[in-house]
């Protein structure tokens, strides 16, 4: 019975692969099931999703020799601490191929726009950012987030106004940054 039902399941996808229609067809394959709404997936966070006291944190990211200098040459940052190796060693009280600290900031956004803000985050509005010791190449960083203020707009309808502390934590638990940006964020309704 087994052997039948490999055999009949073999011809059937040959069938679909020798075909000259096109080899996806998920409504032929799927009928009305296919129909339905497909479902997004990575959307962010709306304002009823960020109430006062919510605490999450993100995932990590590595920071490598290359994202430094890709950084530092993207930005115009070439100051010595970031370019040359020899004054850190001999001059300088940093020792380590030093990160800076808008580089950590942009990473640390580019952690929480992937996995909070997409279609929901509005706008930037404004921040206080304090830095509070320095990353290297090879130290990996997540966000650690929690919602300090959260209230409607006023002058923009179906808006929410969205502050959080962010502290940007390395893998010795030591804290590199910590900011507090206010945000725009889209209502559920």
């Amino acid at each position: 019975m087994y052997f039948t039902l490999i055999v009949v399941l073999a011809a059937w996808a040959w069938r679909l692969i020798d075909s000259p229609q096109p080899r996806c067809q998920p409504r032929a394959l799927f009928g009305a099931a296919w129909s339905l709404k497909m479902e997004t997936v990575g959307l962010g966070l709306f304002y009823e999703d960020l109430p006062v006291g919510r605490r999450f944190k993100t995932i990590g990211r590595t920071i490598t020799d290359t994202d430094i200098t890709n950084f530092v040459n993207t930005t115009g940052m070439v100051e010595v601490l970031f370019t040359d190796m020899e004054f850190l060693k001999k001059e300088s009280d940093i020792r380590g191929r030093v990160a800076p600290g808008a580089l950590v900031y942009t990473f640390a956004e580019g952690l929480l726009v992937q996995a909070t803000m997409q279609h929901t985050g509005y706008a930037f509005l404004g921040m206080s950012l304090d830095i509070e010791g320095p990353a290297f190449a090879g130290d990996t960083i997540h966000v650690e987030c929690e919602v300090i203020e959260a209230r409607l707009s006023n002058s923009r309808p179906g808006r929410g106004l969205v502050r959080t502390r962010n502290r940007v934590m390395k893998q010795d638990g030591k804290c590199a940054i910590t900011y507090t940006p206010l945000r725009m964020i889209k209502c559920r309704e």
